[in-house]
């Protein structure tokens, strides 16, 4: 049995096993298909502290697995179908793995980006599609961009773009867009802003260069058309990572996983939740980092105080 179990490896839950290596609590950390998360995905990451060149996303991940391996964490790669939070110690059904058992669990299994499923669109992700303006926006300076999505989201990374773009051109596949009124209104007023609605996205176009356009239909003519840009970012939603649960953990509406205000803690005492499972706002490698290191500071003093019970129970 361990002391705490960190259920997936991108910045949150690597940060959280930093934390618990060097506090001696011989975290286990289970990979799953995606070790280190989205980060991965990306190419150049030039907003993480302390790298002023920059530095690759693979390579970032890497160094944050090896610097929680050299305090003593254990990795080990599997599935987690289940776990069962209803009695201690917790159990998790791992594939590969069998039946794990842990006294505390930090939940870090991110939310994963919506894609489209064209062609052209996996093989050009860092390369031209993204699904965060925020992390990319910069490596298209007086580009041309388009926006797919008709949300909130999308239309708040469209009004973001054009600090960088010469050009941004939202499209969606309805004539009416989803977002809120106020967001309409002051993304119309963007002249950078071009709108291509009511048409479906087919296929991002490519070159040796990179990423030339996108293949829509017309869905009113029926014909196909492109808009060239040299940047497509995805905007249509997260999925929370958080179904193996089967609903023991509070989560809204979306699945994001609730937390105290303030603190990791679930409504589960002795589990924690950290980075994009629970972060419907910001979902920054910085920002997962940091929920990371509150997790582990909440997860060891909740053993802690867990010991400090025991030991009075022996002695009693």
């Amino acid at each position: 049995m361990y002391k705490t179990i960190i259920i997936g490896t991108g910045p949150a839950g690597l940060t959280a096993a930093i934390y618990l290596a060097r506090a001696n609590m011989k975290p286990l950390v289970i990979e799953g298909p995606q070790p280190g998360g989205q980060l991965t995905t990306t190419t150049d990451v030039e907003n993480f502290p302390g790298f002023p060149e920059g530095i690759m996303g693979p390579v970032l991940m890497e160094n944050m697995r090896k610097q929680a391996e050299r305090f003593g964490a254990e990795f080990r790669t599997g599935w987690v179908n289940s776990v069962d939070t209803s009695r201690r110690p917790f159990k998790l059904d791992v594939d590969g793995l069998g039946e794990l058992e842990a006294e505390t669990l930090v939940l870090s299994t991110g939310a994963s980006a919506k894609y489209l499923g064209i062609p052209g669109e996996q093989d050009n992700v860092g390369r031209g599609v993204s699904t965060c303006a925020t992390c990319d926006g910069f490596f298209f300076r007086n580009r041309e961009i388009i926006v797919i999505g008709g949300g909130d989201s999308a239309l708040e990374e469209a009004g973001f773009l054009t600090r960088f773009a010469s050009k941004v051109t939202v499209v969606h596949r309805r004539d009416e867009l989803r977002a809120s009124k106020i967001m309409q209104d002051r993304v119309r007023l963007n002249e950078k802003v071009e709108w291509a609605l009511n048409r479906t996205p087919l296929e991002v176009l490519t070159n040796d260069m990179g990423v030339t356009g996108l293949k829509v239909r017309n869905n009113t003519t029926g014909e196909e058309e492109v808009i060239s840009a040299t940047g497509v970012f995805v905007a249509i939603g997260h999925t929370p990572n958080t179904s193996f649960l089967g609903g023991q953990i509070d989560t809204d509406e979306n699945g994001y996983i609730i937390v105290k205000p303030g603190t990791s803690e679930t409504n589960i005492p002795g589990v924690f939740a950290c980075g994009d499972v629970q972060d419907t706002r910001y979902r920054q490698a910085i920002t997962a980092a940091g929920s990371g290191c509150m997790a582990a500071l909440d997860c060891e003093k909740y053993i802690e105080a867990l010991e400090h019970e025991q030991k009075e129970l022996a002695a009693k």
